[in-house]
Formats: C-alpha cells, structure tokens, sequence
C-alpha cells in the first residue's frame, strides 16, 4: 500500500513540476517577443 501511494505522489509532483516548467517556458517566450530589437525593412 506504501508503495502504490508513494507512486501516486511522485506522479503527482511529476505532473506539477511539468506544468509549472511549460508555464515557464511560455512566460520566457513571450518575454523573448516582447524585447526583441524592432527589425527596419
């Protein structure tokens, strides 16, 4: 029973290190967008 429980929670913290890491990601690009230099044509 420990074990399936310490499954769940590493699953769990898997899934909310993934969320928290995209989010991140998502942030940092528009970041990078935002404060890109303005290309003359």
């Amino acid at each position: 029973m420990k074990k399936i429980v310490l499954a769940v929670l590493a699953v769990a913290g898997a899934a909310v290190a993934k969320r928290k890491l995209d989010q991140s990601r998502t942030e940092q690009a528009l970041w990078a967008e935002a404060t890109d230099p303005v290309e003359k044509s």
